[in-house]
C-alpha cells in the first residue's frame, strides 16, 4: 500500500525545474531549490509585475485582507501604504489599477498588497532564504533570463521551484486554476528555450499544457472559472492584462520582504555574503 506523502516530504529533488501547487506544494519542492518562482496569474503576480515595472515597490502581506486593514489602522506599515481591494479606485490588487497615473498619485513608494493566494504563498516562500520571483505571462521570458543570469553570477546551477498558487476555497483547500497552470507552463517553456530544461514530469506536463494551448490563451483565461468570476464583477480589464505575453522585461524579486527590480548579480552577491 502506498504511503501518503506529507507536505514536508521533499519531492522532484533530482530535477532542475520542478512544479507543484499552493503552499503545500511549495513545502515539498522548495527543499534544495536555488530560486522560487511564484505564480498567481489573476491577479497577484501580474499586479506585482506591473507595479514594479512602474517603479513601485510591492510588499506582500502574510495574512488576510481584514488583518492588513487592522495593521494599517495601527500604523504598522510605516512609510508604506495599503493598496485597495480589487476594483477599488487607485492602486489596488487589480492588475489594471497599475497605471502611471495611479502609481504617481499613490503617495508612497511601497504598497502593501494582501491577497488570498499569491501574497500568502510569497511570504511562505521567503522563508526558504533563496530569491523569490513574481512571474506572469507578461514577463515569463524575462524571468527565465533572470534565472539564467543569476546562475551565471553564482557560478553554478540553481534548482528552480515553480509554484502555482491556485485559488483558495473557503475551507482553505486549493482549487485548480487553469490560468496559473498555463502561466507556470509558459515560464517552464521559456526556461527550456534558454537551456534550463531538466524538468520533472510535473513541470514537463505544465509546459506541454502551455505549448499545446498557447494559441487559445486569451480564451482560456477569459473562459476559466476565475475569468468568469471577474467578468461577472465587470473586471474584465484584469483578465486582458494578465494574458498579454512577453510584453515586459521587469522581474520582481523579493528583497528584504519587498518586491523590487533587483539585478541577478546584486542578488547573487547578497546570497554569497
Amino acid at each position: 500500500m502506498k504511503t501518503p506523502l506529507s507536505p514536508d516530504d521533499p519531492t522532484q529533488q533530482q530535477y532542475e525545474v520542478r512544479f507543484d501547487w499552493g503552499r503545500e506544494g511549495l513545502r515539498s519542492i522548495a527543499h534544495g531549490a536555488g530560486a522560487i518562482v511564484v505564480i498567481d496569474a489573476i491577479s497577484f503576480t501580474t499586479t506585482v509585475q506591473m507595479g514594479v515595472a512602474l517603479g513601485l515597490q510591492v510588499q506582500p502581506y502574510a495574512g488576510l485582507r481584514h488583518e492588513a486593514e487592522a495593521a494599517d489602522a495601527a500604523g504598522e506599515f510605516a512609510d508604506a501604504r495599503l493598496a485597495g481591494r480589487r476594483g477599488s479606485p487607485g492602486v489596488s490588487l487589480s492588475p489594471s489599477s497599475m497605471t502611471e497615473q495611479n502609481v504617481s498619485a499613490f503617495g508612497a513608494q511601497r504598497a502593501v498588497v494582501p491577497s488570498l493566494n499569491g501574497s500568502r504563498l510569497t511570504t511562505l516562500a521567503a522563508g526558504y532564504g533563496v530569491p523569490v520571483l513574481a512571474a506572469s505571462l507578461r514577463n515569463r521570458t524575462a524571468v527565465a533570463r533572470w534565472i539564467l543570469d543569476y546562475q551565471e553570477s553564482l557560478g553554478h546551477r540553481a534548482m528552480v521551484a515553480v509554484v502555482a498558487a491556485g485559488e483558495t476555497r473557503t475551507d482553505e483547500t486549493v482549487r485548480f486554476a487553469v490560468e496559473d497552470l498555463l502561466t507556470a507552463g509558459a515560464v517552464i517553456d521559456a526556461l527550456g528555450k534558454i537551456g534550463i530544461d531538466a524538468c520533472s514530469p510535473e513541470a514537463a506536463a505544465a509546459c506541454a499544457a502551455y505549448t499545446g494551448l498557447e494559441r487559445g490563451i486569451r480564451h482560456m483565461f477569459t473562459a476559466s472559472v476565475s475569468g468568469g468570476e471577474l467578468l461577472k464583477d465587470a473586471q474584465g480589464d484584469d483578465i486582458a492584462v494578465a494574458y498579454q505575453t512577453d510584453v515586459s522585461t521587469a522581474v520582481p524579486v523579493l528583497v528584504d520582504g519587498v518586491f523590487t527590480d533587483a539585478s541577478p548579480a546584486a542578488v547573487a552577491a547578497r546570497v554569497a555574503s
